[in-house]
């Protein structure tokens, strides 16, 4: 499979190694595209959930990509300590209401998806225990807010039941959807929902960073060996 790494900052992208001293190949609207590894395309596309968007749909129709692994930091309603890795198996769009016309919360029109599927998480989390490493499997909530403690984000948690939450992974996976590519998503705990502290949490999270770039390469690179 060709396989691309999608990141939506740098700071996530340079995580891997070596990353700061790659040269893009190429720039299309706005987004630099770099090789990571032999055969391995890898960017960061921006916050949110458009600039993932565009992202995703240049990688599978301008590069052909068959599948993306979209991987970065993201929020946990739980307890997993900061670091700890979280292989997405469904996936919903949060900020999506058209309740209004009879819709169920978080409908996706033109796809008419409530739910997303990630591409066989059980495979992907094989592949990351064959390199020591362990994850959790669960749902990725995506939306474009930075999730903090209050109402909306117990509303979030209480609705969609998410493992953690984030601004990119499901948009990603709605254009591989409709572009038959393969998705997968692996997020690093950065900050915790409902922690007093979540703000020093968010911006002391170079060890939730660190592991996700140690791990991240080597699965996309066992993915891609697969056929």
């Amino acid at each position: 499979m060709k396989v691309a790494l999608q990141f939506a900052m740098p700071f996530e992208f340079h995580a891997l190694p070596g990353a700061k001293d790659l040269k893009p190949f190429e720039t299309i609207s706005g987004v630099p595209f770099f090789e990571a590894a032999p055969g391995i395309l890898a960017c960061a596309g921006g916050v949110g959930k458009v600039n993932a968007a565009i992202t995703a749909e240049i990688l599978c129709q301008r590069f052909g990509v068959n599948l993306i692994l979209n991987a970065g930091v993201a929020g946990c309603c739980t307890d997993l300590p900061t670091g700890s890795l979280v292989l997405a198996d469904t996936l919903v769009q949060h900020d999506v209401d058209t309740t209004a016309v009879g819709d169920p919360i978080g409908l996706v029109s033109t796809v008419n998806v409530t739910e997303f599927s990630a591409w066989e998480p059980e495979t992907c989390l094989s592949l990351l225990r064959g390199q020591g490493v362990d994850a959790a499997k669960g749902r990725v909530a995506t939306g474009d807010w930075f999730a903090v403690k209050g109402d909306r984000a117990r509303w979030i948690v209480d609705t969609f039941h998410p493992l953690v939450v984030e601004m990119e992974a499901c948009a990603v996976a709605q254009v591989c959807l409709r572009n038959g590519a393969k998705f997968a998503a692996l997020k690093s705990v950065s900050d915790h929902l409902f922690a007093d502290n979540q703000t020093a949490e968010y911006f002391d999270f170079g060890q939730a960073v660190q592991h996700l770039g140690k791990v991240v390469l080597p699965l996309a690179q066992a993915l891609s060996e697969l056929k």
